[in-house]
């Protein structure tokens, strides 16, 4: 494990007094939150209101920053084990015509490693499997969070997504879900297209990427449609291979759902000294950057690097470093997710796509 907190034998710092934490949430941000509290040597309970963790869901794009909050969370591995690199992806008119190359060289090439693509069934695996690994840590199934004050815990990390009754309880109503009136379509095709990237039109827009040899993962929004049928119908006409991928796909296993974002942004990730949040509590955002898990990922990264550096008694000056280090950066790309949303849905799209030629990179 790299990063710099030294882990003895059973993943505890030496002559640290362990704490108790509960994470409310058992998603990619819980549990990857989970993961590190354990290794810091916490004592830690998850509580997930669904009755079973749902096996669903396509890709979800890991940044190279991500894999190095993994690699921390020695889950670098497991990642690496199950993923495929996204390379040569492009930005495309419904008619196919080229518009620009998403930045992925670019980030190899500063980064040293390519941009993953992995399902998101693996990832949970993976981090189920290193709780098991580390032991220590309790998942309660069919738990809802009605009362988060009454917890009795050093630590309480809201990790329970946009709908947080733990950004609730401690920070109020005023930051919320808000939507934007647009549902989201996902799903993936039983081939691999070889062509991949994002297809924009008038106020919709089309994603294939790799997902894993065999499979195409895919994403689209289409005003209005409320059915596969009406789906289809909007891209019947779009550049080989949106049509077949959507006709390969089984209705059935499609995804959809209300793209929300959370509004306004908050003042802080944190409060009473023993509460902080993660992932989508903190900061949900349009998907369309494709950095909800990867942001949710360095969250549960940077929060348990700070707390494994801090004795109980230090959790409230470990938890305003976790704030200052997470939450203008969060903010910042949740930000740019929105904006982007605007641009790519934008209804006359002659000026969007003028500049996309323009731009460099």
């Amino acid at each position: 494990m790299s990063g710099g907190t030294t882990y003895g034998k059973t993943g505890a710092p030496s002559g640290r007094r362990r704490g108790t934490a509960v994470v409310a949430g058992a998603g990619i941000g819980g549990l990857a939150t989970a993961v590190g509290l354990r290794r810091a040597g916490w004592t830690v309970t998850v509580l997930e209101r669904r009755a079973a963790l749902e096996r669903y869901g396509t890709a979800f794009g890991i940044h190279p920053t991500a894999q190095t909050a993994l690699d921390r969370l020695g889950l670098g591995d497991a990642l690496r084990a199950r993923a495929v690199p996204y390379r040569d992806a492009r930005i495309r008119r419904p008619d196919g015509t080229v518009l620009a190359a998403l930045p992925l060289e670019r980030i190899e090439r500063r980064a040293g490693r390519p941009e993953l693509l992995i399902s998101r069934p693996y990832l949970i695996e993976a981090l189920l499997a290193e709780l098991d690994r580390l032991g220590g840590t309790q998942i309660v199934y069919g738990s809802p969070l009605t009362d988060p004050g009454a917890l009795d815990a050093d630590l309480l990390v809201g990790a329970d997504g946009i709908n947080s009754a733990v950004r609730t309880a401690y920070f109020g109503s005023r930051s919320g879900p808000r939507p934007i009136g647009t549902a989201a379509w996902i799903g993936i095709a039983g081939f691999e297209t070889g062509l991949y990237g994002e297809t924009w039109g008038a106020g919709s827009f089309f994603g294939m990427t790799p997902v894993e040899p065999g499979r195409t993962n895919w994403y689209a929004t289409v005003p209005a449609a409320t059915t596969a049928r009406e789906v289809r119908e909007a891209f019947a006409d779009w550049h080989d291979p949106v049509p077949r991928v959507l006709a390969a796909t089984d209705p059935a296993t499609w995804i959809r759902y209300e793209m929300r974002h959370l509004h306004p942004t908050l003042p802080r990730f944190v409060a009473g000294g023993r509460v902080a949040l993660v992932g989508d509590a903190a900061h949900a955002m349009t998907p369309n950057l494709g950095q909800g898990a990867c942001t949710a990922l360095l969250d549960a990264e940077a929060l348990t690097r700070a707390v494994a550096a801090a004795r109980p008694e230090g959790l409230p000056a470990a938890l305003r470093a976790y704030d200052a280090e997470r939450r203008r950066r969060a903010q910042r790309v949740a930000f740019a997710s929105r904006n982007l949303h605007r641009f790519m849905t934008a209804r006359r799209p002659a000026m969007r796509d003028a500049l996309l030629r323009v731009l460099p990179g």
